[in-house]
């Protein structure tokens, strides 16, 4: 999971992120996530665990040594930096979701697109657009394809869902990418 720690954002999007927590851990789903207690983070784990289900949180010592940590997770992973934080976040995940925030939940879907296209994960992408809120991305990156940057099977890395109610069929839809290193060659 992929989410702000910003407690400012528009209560929209807190709202989004609990009830993704409840759904999720309603269907049985782990959630791995960055470990914050605040903002979209924080309202997404506490959901979440109220619901009954497992949260692991993966958070850089620096964020620890700051407090920013949510002490009542099911697991806490500290781990030294962001770029180990963001492996780790990949590895122990079967799929890649992100709800609204800000730059560095936008640098944490773009790695994992960019993962994925490189044939390092497998899993599903998918963009939780809330209010819209992930349309001029979308357009980017279907400009990247329309600018050939990108090969039009791309478009199949990453999926959207409308609201945190679509994510579970949205899941189901994505699949997993193909494993076939002819898809990862460098395009000519």
């Amino acid at each position: 999971m992929y989410c702000a720690s910003s407690n400012r954002s528009p209560e929209i999007y807190l709202d989004a992120a609990a009830r993704l927590g409840r759904i999720l851990a309603e269907n049985g789903i782990t959630i791995v996530y960055g470990g914050s207690r605040l903002g979209s983070m924080g309202r997404l784990a506490g959901a979440a665990l109220e619901a009954g289900g497992k949260v692991i949180g993966v958070l850089p010592r620096f964020m620890d040594d700051l407090e920013w940590g949510h002490r009542a997770l099911s697991e806490l992973r500290i781990v030294e930096d962001m770029h180990e934080r963001k492996r780790v976040m990949l590895e122990l995940s079967g799929a890649a979701i992100a709800l609204p925030g800000g730059c560095g939940t936008l640098e944490e879907l773009f790695e994992a697109i960019t993962w994925k296209r490189l044939g390092l994960y497998f899993g599903p992408v998918v963009l939780v657009n809330v209010n819209g809120f992930f349309d001029p991305c979308i357009e980017l990156l279907n400009r990247c394809v329309a600018e050939r940057f990108m090969d039009e099977k791309h478009r199949a890395m990453w999926s959207v869902a409308g609201d945190p109610e679509s994510v579970m069929a949205t899941l189901r839809r994505a699949g997993e990418w193909s494993r076939d290193a002819r898809d990862f060659a460098v395009l000519g």
